[in-house]
């Protein structure tokens, strides 16, 4: 390792590299096959054909069936979609349910959006969470009520990994008539996701070996939604030529992932391996989230020196850089600014503590050998830092 050459990447929850079979299964659409899905011409049939069955694979690794899915940009349209269409139509039809419930730890979008609705009059509940980043489910039940309209939490917590009590929260949504939306981003293609908890789920293909610019939004059949981009694809519900490289990269990154499901476990060892071993090599390092079950790729350590004040995780995070180890301090989408963790500061993290705090997440592709070289490089990063 050295220079200025990245060689080990533990920044899967950012993104992800292309798989090579994705890559070759968009190769044909990007430069031969071009044709608009819409027309009604030999090419045009082939390229609508080529959108449906990589739907197909997407729909199956949720469960879903094909029509269930609308295509989308990004994961954040996806989100956006879901709730703006689910309220639009409740907005229409049922003026008691002007409520809507969240929680503390969600991604830095959904809660801009949920911010959003509260200035246009929606009332909003943030629900917090405990040291582990879990929402208790007492209090989304002593939350929810009949004027409820829809109650949003992720699968998985993009920057500790905690999984939520998703399962649990979307009874209660349901038990009160409200509609259930979870951001499954995280969560698809790392451990099984089934979308018959919820009215609406958000994926996304760059998570899991796909391309970047390609979303999806499940939308359980009988739900209420109304389209935010008009047009006649997607039946409908969102308008535009369809993307079809990126979604028939999605499709194949989907059937990969759900073969990949298996080799969750070697994941979860590897992540284990570089966890003990910071905790070993770095004395008064904690795992943010221990606590909780967690996704089988991510770890979110808090670094502190020998006399237990937080470090410097910036300078750590430089320093690792510096070393051909790329790693993060929370999410791409939220870096650059001089705001702590909204996720950890929600735990009962301080900001210093939260500014001492990385993220490590691994993808199918990371080697025992590159966490072993990781680990090496602790003990005179943890030198220089502590005596800095």
């Amino acid at each position: 390792m050295g220079g200025d050459v990245m060689t080990i990447y533990l920044d899967n929850n950012a993104t992800t590299a292309l798989a090579a079979e994705v890559r070759d299964a968009m190769m044909p659409h990007l430069f031969g096959e071009f044709a608009n899905p819409s027309s009604p011409h030999s090419a045009g049939m082939a390229a609508r054909r080529a959108v449906s069955e990589a739907k197909a694979q997407v729909a199956a690794l949720i469960g879903a069936k094909p029509a269930d899915l609308v295509m989308t940009g990004s994961a954040t349209e996806a989100t956006h979609a879901a709730t703006l269409g689910a309220l639009r139509v409740i907005e229409e039809t049922d003026h008691r349910r002007d409520h809507i419930v969240t929680t503390a730890v969600e991604h830095p979008a959904t809660l801009a959006l949920f911010d959003d609705l509260r200035q246009r009059g929606w009332r909003v509940t943030i629900l917090p969470v405990n040291r582990d980043g879990l929402p208790s489910l007492v209090d989304l039940a002593a939350a929810v009520t009949e004027a409820t309209a829809l109650v949003s939490m992720m699968w998985a917590n993009n920057e500790t990994g905690v999984l939520m009590p998703v399962e649990g929260a979307s009874a209660i949504a349901h038990a009160h008539g409200a509609l259930f939306h979870s951001d499954a981003v995280q969560a698809a293609g790392r451990v099984p996701v089934d979308c018959g908890i919820a009215d609406y789920l958000t994926l996304s293909a760059h998570k899991m070996h796909g391309p970047k610019g390609v979303g999806a939004l499940y939308v359980r059949k009988g739900a209420p939604f109304h389209a935010l981009i008009h047009g006649h694809q997607e039946r409908r519900r969102r308008g535009g030529t369809e993307n079809v490289p990126g979604i028939v990269g999605f499709g194949a990154a989907a059937s990969l992932a759900s073969l990949w499901l298996d080799e969750a476990d070697l994941i979860a060892f590897l992540r284990d391996r570089l966890e003990q071993g910071i905790l070993a090599r770095w004395p008064g390092a904690v795992v943010n989230g221990a606590g909780a079950a967690r996704l089988p790729n991510t770890s979110n350590i808090r670094f502190a020196d020998g006399r237990g004040h937080p470090v410097d995780a910036e300078e750590l995070l430089m320093r690792l850089d510096r070393a051909g180890i790329a790693v993060s301090m929370g999410a791409a989408c939220s870096s650059g600014g001089n705001e702590p963790s909204h996720v950890l500061t929600a735990m009962g993290l301080s900001d210093a503590q939260a500014a001492a705090s990385l993220r490590f997440s691994l993808s199918r592709y990371t080697t025992a050998a590159e966490v072993d070289a990781v680990l090496s490089e602790l003990p005179a990063l943890h030198a220089r830092l502590v005596a800095a």
